[in-house]
């Protein structure tokens, strides 16, 4: 049995990028280890009443996780135990707590304890940019990278590193199918990556609609007109029945153009 473990900046995260690969290691008998660096506590609140729900958002997101960690065969999920910063220029950025704010020694030394309790195998988290320019998620990047490279100064490294990614081709697909379906496009714009620095492109089809349902159980991140809740199945499996990697560290199974994460693990 080998190890995935991911690093994820909020509650949903998880389901959204990497839910078919969690689910197909967890399928292959591998054990699953997400780590997740905030709460969420600055995300907008649907489906339930915001007065009510913003003291205790912290709270109910972390239950909301639980529920989506169970339908993605997670063994393991633990926090890094910040703030969430909220989007990108906002004053909660600069709030203390944050993780925008943390320190990164500290963060690094955080992640690396549960890394070396655990000793996975894989490792992913995002690409330099955050995917779409999250500080959150940039600062998961920076804090993954900087916990394995303490980890090398103590002789230990994961067989593999990976960086969940967005093909720069599939959003530009995936523009045009908006732009003939009529639907209104997403708000948050991502640019997606050069085809030609995929490594990893996982096939993921058949546990679509699993995705789906892990998302589901985040309600209070569920806006009930958002493209993902409203595409229709045709460009749902387009946008998420695969999901790419670039390979930041190890070795490539053989030629570029990976298919599982595993491939050449021991």
């Amino acid at each position: 049995m080998a190890t995935l473990l991911l690093v994820h900046a909020h509650p949903d995260d998880e389901a959204v990028s990497t839910g078919g690969v969690m689910m197909r290691a967890h399928e292959a008998g591998h054990r699953v280890v997400l780590v997740t660096a905030t709460r969420g506590e600055e995300g907008e609140i649907y489906n339930m009443d915001e007065a009510a729900s913003r003291p205790r958002l912290a709270e109910i997101r972390t239950e909301e996780l639980r529920r989506a960690a169970e339908l993605l065969g997670v063994d393991r999920q633990e926090f890094l135990g910040y703030r969430d910063s909220g989007m990108a220029d906002l004053a909660t950025n600069q709030a203390p707590g944050s993780f925008h704010m943390a320190p990164l020694p500290e963060a690094a030394r955080r992640l690396a304890d549960l890394i070396r309790e655990e000793r996975p195998d894989v490792v992913v988290t995002y690409t330099p940019d955050g995917t779409y320019g999250h500080p959150d998620h940039i600062k998961a990047h920076l804090t993954t990278v900087a916990a394995l490279e303490l980890l090398a100064g103590e002789g230990w490294e994961p067989e593999k590193f990976y960086l969940q990614a967005v093909p720069r081709a599939l959003m530009e697909r995936l523009s045009e199918r908006w732009r003939e379906s009529g639907r209104p496009a997403p708000t948050i714009q991502i640019i997606g990556i050069p085809d030609e620095e995929i490594t990893a492109t996982v096939d993921v089809r058949d546990l679509a609609e699993r995705k789906r349902q892990a998302f589901a159980a985040h309600v209070s991140q569920n806006n009930p007109e958002s493209p993902f809740v409203t595409m229709g199945d045709q460009i749902f499996q387009s946008a998420f029945g695969s999901e790419s990697y670039v390979l930041a560290g190890g070795r490539l199974a053989g030629r570029r153009g990976e298919s599982d994460l595993f491939q050449g693990v021991a």
